[in-house]
């Protein structure tokens, strides 16, 4: 993930998962948005294919994206939804 979209995601997940309009270079817009649930789809949708280390890696660099107050929620919310979605994946 590039360093624009790491600073958008973390304020997108400080504003409560919110896209706020603002003018700042490191916004992300919605066309940016879809390509990014898009991705993380379709690495769910293989993640039975990755290597135990792979998917761990991913795992914590997820729970680690954003800023240092956030990881701990965002494991949880991760964890949660996992768990609610593994027949899907």
């Amino acid at each position: 993930m590039t360093p624009r979209c790491a600073r958008a995601l973390a304020r997108w997940e400080s504003d409560g998962g919110t896209l706020a309009p603002t003018d700042a270079a490191d916004s992300i817009d919605d066309s940016e948005l879809r390509i990014l649930a898009r991705l993380g789809a379709a690495l769910l949708d293989q993640r039975s294919e990755l290597s135990g280390d792979l998917q761990g890696n991913v795992i914590r660099r997820t729970t680690t994206l954003g800023s240092p107050g956030d990881h701990a929620r965002v494991k949880e919310q991760l964890a949660r939804f996992l768990l609610e979605h593994r027949s899907e994946y």
